[in-house]
């Protein structure tokens, strides 16, 4: 399945199911592609010549994000829920702060922790803190991210990845309903997270 490209699409709201994905093609925008989140959550990587694509942000509504030529290949904009973007025209520099910058700032400082347990639970923190909700005695994380992304992310394998949510969840500490495409944290696990 194919990726839309920026340019292709018209200049009004564009809605992105779950799970399927905007390109921007760096070669073909330059710094000319420009998005505005309008509502729900999305992941930005970047695909490179080393292998599978890599996590740059996490995108939220009120977010605008201009491609900079961040990698050699593309960047593509990935729906964790329900997303709606306005395609914008590039104005050179944003007023207000990066995102991106933000995230991939944090998203360093968490892989430079020892322990993947340390960076898993900084990631599970920093993403309830800045993308969740508190939702009675849980807190909410609106989208459900893979074994294989969470991996990605803290720099260790699947099979590690999977071991420690089994932990956090024998403690009690995370629930990820079967049927549901969200993930539940116990404030006390958001509350000492790591950085």
């Amino acid at each position: 399945m194919s990726s839309p490209l920026l340019s292709e699409l018209p200049k009004a709201l564009v809605r992105i199911a779950t799970g399927q994905s905007l390109l921007f093609d760096s070669g073909r925008f330059g710094s000319s592609a420009a998005v505005e989140i309008i509502e729900g959550f999305g992941r930005l990587s970047c695909s490179c010549d080393q292998g599978e694509a890599m996590t740059i942000a996490f995108l939220q509504s009120g977010d605008l994000w201009q491609c900079q030529r961040a990698c050699a290949q593309a960047v593509c904009l990935e729906a964790l829920t329900p997303l709606v973007v306005r395609p914008l025209a590039a104005t050179g520099a944003w007023p207000g702060a990066d995102p991106v910058q933000d995230w991939t700032l944090q998203l360093l400082r968490i892989r430079h922790l020892a322990k993947a347990e340390q960076r898993l639970h900084a990631l599970l923190g920093l993403l309830v803190l800045r993308l969740g909700r508190r939702c009675g005695a849980w807190c909410d994380l609106p989208f459900r991210l893979s074994h294989e992304r969470l991996a990605e992310l803290i720099g260790t394998t699947r099979v590690t990845t999977t071991r420690l949510i089994s932990q956090f969840r024998l403690a009690q500490l995370l629930e990820v309903p079967r049927q549901g495409s969200w993930m539940r944290l116990a404030p006390a696990l958001v509350d000492s997270a790591p950085l």
